[in-house]
């Protein structure tokens, strides 16, 4: 079971509130991940989980009991940092094997959970070494099969892929995805990266200001943001948000239309007109960069990675009605 219910719970550094009361449930099972923009709070929401940082107010419950007052090593969880935080004295196994020899697990129990966190982990053949002789992503392999041998009923990842390269990024959430499917626990999992949480989460938590804006599923936050500071962080390249007169011209204070749902052809007849600025072609599609169309400084298109347009030609653009999301004055979705 991993469970996890927030009630209420506030955190204050003296006078400053940084998480104002909230309340959230992670079901047993579920993976989900915080997203949001630096200091928002979502890694000092994970420590209140955690049990790294006292709760100023409100309550936390794991499993059907209150562990808002229970000590980090008492509330069955298992973290794993940003930094690796691996022995480079010890090899790959000593490593793993540290939080059970501090919990006095017997030897034949500790070799049983070794394995299997290697087998899962594709570092049985690593065993032996030691963390300087390994590449990033085998030492965030490590430090994960660390926290795996634990056992525990739920999983805290803080932003753990922010110092792999690329495309150990990309291999690294498949590898935790495929992770959270053959152990089916919870797995809570902070990160600045939206794309990294559209691709991994069951359900998102976006944060601003310590305070939860949406939750939801990564389709249903990308099709039906509640707000404009949602439809903006969700999605890459993010949603083209117009205000004015066009934006008056279909009941709302600003509308919002991702790129995709844009189309591009000649400028003869086109609702929207403008100039190409730069133009990506990233070979299954292109994002042109829009001008002067007296919508909105730049108006981001998605199109086809044949596109011929270049910098400097002229393009009409035309939105999807059905897709054209609309705001009131406050920001909320109408």
């Amino acid at each position: 079971m991993g469970r996890i219910v927030l009630n209420g719970v506030r955190k204050a550094f003296g006078e400053v509130e940084v998480i104002p009361p909230l309340d959230l449930t992670i079901e047993d099972g579920e993976f989900v991940v915080f997203v949001g923009p630096s200091g928002c709070g979502k890694s000092t929401l994970l420590r209140l989980i955690a049990g790294l940082e006292d709760v100023t107010g409100g309550e936390i419950s794991i499993d059907g009991r209150d562990a808002t007052e229970l000590p980090p090593a008492k509330r069955g969880l298992a973290m794993v940092f940003q930094s690796y935080a691996l022995y480079p004295h010890m090899s790959v196994r000593k490593n793993i094997a540290f939080p059970m020899r501090m919990a006095g697990l017997p030897e034949g129990e500790q070799k049983r959970r070794i394995e299997a966190a290697a087998k899962a982990l594709n570092l049985t053949d690593y065993l032996d070494r030691r963390p300087g002789q390994l590449s990033g992503g085998q030492r965030q392999r490590v430090a994960i099969g660390r926290a795996i041998v634990r056992e525990p009923s739920a999983f805290l990842f803080d932003e753990p892929l922010s110092n792999l390269d690329a495309a150990l990024r990309v291999g690294m959430r498949m590898e935790i995805g495929e992770l959270h499917k053959s152990l089916a626990t919870t797995m809570v999992y902070v990160t600045h990266d939206q794309v990294e949480a559209m691709t991994m989460a069951d359900k998102i938590v976006v944060l601003r200001a310590g305070r939860i804006e949406q939750v939801g599923t990564p389709l249903e936050l990308y099709r039906t943001p509640h707000n404009l500071f949602v439809a903006g962080f969700i999605g890459s390249p993010t949603m083209n948000l117009i205000g004015g007169a066009e934006a008056e011209r279909h009941g709302a204070r600003t509308i919002g239309v991702r790129p995709e749902h844009i189309a591009s052809g000649s400028p003869d007849g086109a609702p929207w007109v403008g100039t190409v600025g730069l133009s990506e072609h990233l070979g299954s599609d292109t994002f042109l960069y829009v001008h002067g169309t007296g919508l909105a400084e730049t108006v981001t298109v998605r199109a086809d990675g044949e596109v011929p347009l270049r910098h400097g030609d002229r393009v009409g653009l035309t939105p999807n009605p059905d897709r054209i999301h609309r705001f009131d004055a406050e920001g909320s979705r109408l």
